[in-house]
């Protein structure tokens, strides 16, 4: 049976899953509809990451109220 993950960083998570950039991964997530999966790989990173992951999407040019979206689905 395989085991939740928890308190990753970045890093790990992004090597676990096969990506460069694991913020950009849980945007495209997020973007495609899988809202379910995206909220599993934000809890999945510790809570540090989770506060650079908000402030990463600040920097990125996502329209305002899709970056709502993101924050509130993280609830």
């Amino acid at each position: 049976m395989a085991t939740k993950r928890h308190s990753k960083t970045w890093e790990q998570q992004a090597k676990y899953y096969g990506v460069e950039n694991i913020a950009e991964y849980m945007v495209e997530t997020f973007l495609n509809g899988n809202i379910s999966t995206f909220r599993e790989l934000y809890k999945e990173l510790k809570p540090a990451g989770r506060k650079l992951f908000i402030s990463w999407l600040f920097h990125m040019e996502i329209p305002t109220a899709e970056i709502e979206k993101i924050i509130l689905a993280t609830f």
